[in-house]
């Protein structure tokens, strides 16, 4: 991993200054000191004593994002003399009970040597993740050429994807919902029909459907949207802002279309339902019939409201899209009468109140991106963190649920950001969801 070049006007204290409340700078590669983070403010005298064991003389230091000030013989100034030119002054802390030694390097790095092998294996999961949506993806892809022409192995192939999510969200006891990385964006028709179906097969386990009806949840789904095939490529390539009122008119015919080309496959009745409803709403203000939710079928329900969820998330315009944080809010602050508010609030609990995608502040002052949540412990999740001084491709993953020293203190809009710090935590031009259902590995490492 990259080191941090330091500033001309870096701030340093000696090791012996360090004092709770300083904000340090551990200018060694993450995986050679024993701290969550390459930077952070020192909270308890045993983080003092885990950077003196460090073995460094002198540590550099944010004055601004310190709480404290410098012991009198601290140099604030800049580019300072070597840490043995520099008078030492008491440290602000306790001293060790009784005669208990300070931790040695070695030992103070076994737990980061935990944390890495976590990490190690996160990133492999990860890595089965994305090939699991890319092959899943190019299976959608593969739909508008070969359903017509071969409709009965395309539409075995698509139930076999079902009976995968069926399997993994109603028969294992965790499943981990996972953003997935720039290059799972996609076609945005494909991508926002597997972002739907997982998004419902999570639900379908929350909302305890049997397993024939998260089948149907899961065919309607991923075809909920088939019939775009019939709307004209110029229309899908379109922003709704640029649409005549006649455009607006055709493009909102798919549902009927929809329903049109499922009954050429044959299609039963209940996931015609889901195809035809999925634009409907339960207070009777949706489309194509307005009709409310007494007549909408519980499938069609959830589907219509991570449609509109993901929607929010990756409109047409990528420009107006907004945070999975910001999406839920106004879900449930502004539009909850449109929806399944069981389903409602189950989506809220599964995704947490900062789903994947959401961009937070964390307890140590930290920008970080949520990657990860575990649908039983949503407000625990894995997180990416914003560190200049580490390579995006290396970048630091945190585990909420062990670090319990760290939570997440709020939600950030990303236009408040700087454009590095964007950069680094966007996940790319689209929100993309996908799952595993892998056993979570203890905190030694084991499966």
């Amino acid at each position: 991993m990259a080191k941090e070049k330091p500033s001309n006007h870096a701030h340093y204290v000696s090791a012996d200054q360090l004092r709770i409340g300083l904000y340090v700078h551990v200018d060694l590669p993450w995986f050679r000191h024993p701290f969550t983070l390459n930077s952070f403010r020192i909270a308890s005298a045993e983080q003092v004593r885990a950077l003196r064991a460090l073995g460094e003389p002198r540590f550099r230091y944010d004055p601004q994002r310190s709480t404290v000030a410098p012991d009198a013989g601290a140099d604030a100034g800049t580019d300072p003399a070597p840490a043995a030119e520099v008078a030492a002054g008491p440290a602000d802390v306790p001293a060790p009970p009784g005669d208990e030694p300070a931790p040695t390097p070695a030992e103070a790095l076994s737990g980061k040597r935990q944390r890495v092998l976590l990490l190690n294996d996160h990133r492999r999961r990860l890595g089965q993740v994305n090939r699991s949506f890319l092959k899943s993806a190019m299976l959608l892809r593969n739909l508008n050429r070969n359903l017509m022409s071969d409709p009965e192995a395309t539409l075995h192939e698509i139930g076999a994807l079902v009976e995968q999510m069926v399997a993994a969200f109603l028969e294992h006891p965790a499943v981990t919902l996972h953003l997935m990385g720039e290059e799972c964006g996609g076609d945005d028709i494909y991508s926002h029909s597997l972002n739907v179906t997982v998004l419902a097969m999570m639900l379908a386990k929350g909302l305890d459907f049997p397993p024939e009806q998260a089948r149907v949840l899961g065919l309607g789904a991923l075809l909920h949207d088939i019939g775009l095939m019939d709307v004209p490529d110029r229309l899908l390539k379109m922003r709704p802002d640029e649409y005549t009122r006649p455009e607006r008119d055709l493009r909102a015919m798919h549902c009927e279309f929809g329903l049109h080309i499922g009954r050429q496959l044959g299609l039963p009745a209940d996931i015609l339902s889901v195809i035809f409803q999925h634009h409907e709403m339960v207070n009777g203000s949706g489309y194509p019939r307005g009709i409310g939710g007494d007549k909408m079928t519980p499938p069609a329900r959830v589907v219509s409201l991570v449609n509109y969820y993901e929607r929010l998330c990756n409109p047409a315009d990528p420009t107006q899209g907004i945070t999975p944080h910001e999406a839920l809010s106004f879900l449930f602050g502004q539009k909850r009468g449109k929806f399944d508010a069981v389903a409602l609030q189950r989506l809220i609990r599964c995704l947490g109140v900062y789903p994947p995608g959401s961009i937070v502040t964390l307890s140590n002052d930290a920008t970080a991106v949520v990657m990860s949540v575990n649908p039983a412990r949503p407000l625990r999740p894995w997180v990416m963190v914003y560190d200049e001084s580490v390579p995006r491709e290396e970048a630091i993953l945190l585990d909420l649920e062990r670090e319990t020293d760290i939570n997440i203190a709020g939600a950030v809009r990303p236009a408040m950001l700087p454009p590095a710090v964007i950069a680094y935590l966007s996940p790319g031009r689209r929100m993309v969801y996908f799952f595993d259902s892998e056993a979570r590995p203890d905190s030694k490492g084991n499966a």
